[in-house]
């Protein structure tokens, strides 16, 4: 007899054999392990007959695991013959199969029955906040023209939805599409928001290429100005006092795909062949290297192209690198904090390049969101930093009436070599900076267009392009800068703009409930004059000193 208990395995599945076997070797089970593989195999091992009739290398088992589907007899009927026999048994026995799925059968449902869960409270904020102002009915209609009227062809998707889930996007920092989409059809409360039911499929992100081809450039500024129209309404849209600035947006390109704009030759290809052409080996990587580091002239946007994105150009990131850049601009109110123009620049264009045209064209928005003629002018300052600065410029808008709170980059600019009307603008400027009002708008720029574009670029999911071309572009972006503003609003009547707002709020909520209910209990203790209480400063203890 073996010192172990004997184990039986009555399975006739291979993988679930070499599962058993892998199991027991896991937790340390050395024990003898017999396997028989039907139903009759089995009687026969604990019958001790044909093969199995050597006890002392077949000894009756103290374990059987069974297998209630093998073929010849089944488990049950093994059990069945078990219990016949005369006498106890001893054998322990643990029985098991195949689990199967189970077959629902088909069924109706009213729809009004069906669970539907609610929206996230700050979704439906958003929502009320575009019903406040007729958000969807005012974008169908500027989109109406750009949709086919014939009812002919596959139903396009709904722009509202389209923009819906870009703002999904911008709130969660989503930078693709593709991630924007699968959020859409991941979360049932932006299914609500979306106004999709739970057997509907939500738009995929090969739909959001198609929108945007279809609709122009000119009515995504109109869907921006709708965001203006509502501002004006609760008072968050006044026009006097705006500040400029720009940022940069990594593009979706490769400094390693440049090609030259006339041979079309890659960069270190071309590279080696003006080494070689200088008697350099242009095997040797050190040389060429060198020889390229001090070459004049070298990453020039007129020579280099990338051929993937040719709007991209060479530039500076944020953290000093060189990479294929855009410059997205923001016009910001200084008053109110909402962004009036935003339009994304070619990465080698000067900041201060028509400046005064931009402030203009800022202008035209206010006045069409605040319902006033084109020609009006209610700009009082331009507030903006160094890299603004052109002469030019400045006297262009002052020759408006407008004030530029501007610093001369040139600390000791000569000003008798200026002419009369050169020499006045910057004098202006330089007392608008100086000046207390100056000062208190440089502060202002800094802090409503460093958040917007914070907010935008950082947390909107647009510091690092994915789309490519100066349009695509452009068109997301002042989607992004409507949302901010629609942020803005929902500030101003909610207390939150955005999700990890309002999360924010929840945790104030919970940490002054919790201070409340602690200051209660603490009220609530009798004051002892025998000993300290809560409201008795601690004694200080003496320090205890060794010996």
């Amino acid at each position: 007899m073996p010192d172990q208990a004997v184990i039986l395995l009555a399975e006739d599945s291979e993988d679930d054999i070499l599962l058993i076997r892998k199991a027991f070797a896991r937790v340390f089970i050395n024990n003898p392990l017999h396997v028989v593989r039907d139903g009759v195999e089995t009687i026969a091992c604990l019958k001790g007959e044909a093969k199995y009739s050597n006890r002392d290398e077949y000894p009756l088992p103290d374990l059987m695991l069974l297998d209630l589907k093998m073929p010849e007899l089944d488990g049950f009927e093994v059990l069945k013959w078990i219990r016949q026999q005369p006498g106890p048994s001893s054998l322990l026995k643990i029985m098991f199969s195949e689990k199967k799925k189970a077959v629902q059968p088909e069924f109706w449902i009213a729809a009004d029955q069906v669970v539907i869960s609610a929206q996230s409270g700050f979704y439906a904020k958003l929502e009320e906040t575009l019903e406040s102002f007729g958000f969807a009915a005012k974008v169908r209609a500027l989109c109406a023209p750009a949709y086919d009227k014939s009812g002919v062809g596959r139903p396009g998707i709904d722009p509202v939805v389209y923009l819906k889930m870009i703002m999904v996007g911008f709130f969660e920092d989503l930078p693709s599409e593709r991630a924007i989409a699968a959020r859409c059809a991941d979360s049932m409360s932006i299914r609500a928001f979306l106004k999709y039911e739970l057997q509907e499929k939500t738009p995929e992100h090969s739909s959001f290429t198609v929108i945007r081809q279809r609709l122009g450039l000119e009515i995504y500024e109109r869907i921006f100005r709708l965001t203006l129209q509502a501002l004006r309404e609760h008072g968050l849209l006044r026009g006097k006092n705006l500040g400029i600035d720009a940022s940069v947006i990594e593009a979706n390109a490769s400094l390693r795909a440049l090609v030259h704009r006339n041979t079309e030759e890659q960069y270190w290809d071309y590279v080696k062949r003006l080494a070689s052409e200088a008697g350099i080996d242009p095997e040797d990587t050190a040389a060429v290297r060198k020889f390229d580091r001090h070459r004049p002239g070298k990453g020039s946007n007129q020579e280099w192209q990338n051929p993937h994105d040719p709007d991209a150009k060479i530039g500076r990131t944020k953290d000093g690198a060189t990479d294929m850049i855009y410059k997205p601009e923001a016009v910001v109110d200084l008053d109110t904090g909402a962004i009036v123009q935003a339009q994304v620049q070619l990465g080698d264009e000067a900041d201060h390049q028509d400046m005064a045209g931009r402030i203009l064209e800022a202008q035209q928005n206010i006045n069409r969101g605040c319902v006033k003629p084109l020609d009006t002018l209610t700009v009082r300052s331009v507030t903006s930093d160094k890299g603004y600065y052109a002469v030019s410029e400045l006297q262009a808008l002052q020759k408006e009436g407008v004030r530029t709170v501007i610093a001369d980059p040139i600390g000791n600019r000569r000003l008798d070599k200026l002419a009369a009307a050169p020499k006045r603008a910057v004098l202006a400027a330089r007392r608008s900076v100086k000046s207390k009002s100056g000062k208190d708008l440089l502060r202002r720029r800094g802090m409503h267009i460093e958040r917007s574009f914070a907010h935008i670029l950082d947390c909107g999911g647009m510091r690092r392009a994915t789309l490519r071309g100066w349009e695509n572009l452009n068109k997301r972006y002042k989607l992004a800068a409507a949302f901010y503003n629609l942020s803005q609003l929902m500030r101003k009547l909610f207390g939150f703009g955005t999700p990890k707002q309002l999360a924010a709020l929840w945790r104030l909520l919970f940490v002054q409930l919790t201070w409340l209910v602690g200051l209660r209990v603490a009220m609530a203790q009798p004051i002892s004059s025998a000993g300290p209480s809560i409201w008795q400063a601690p004694r200080k203890l003496r320090p205890i000193v060794a010996n």
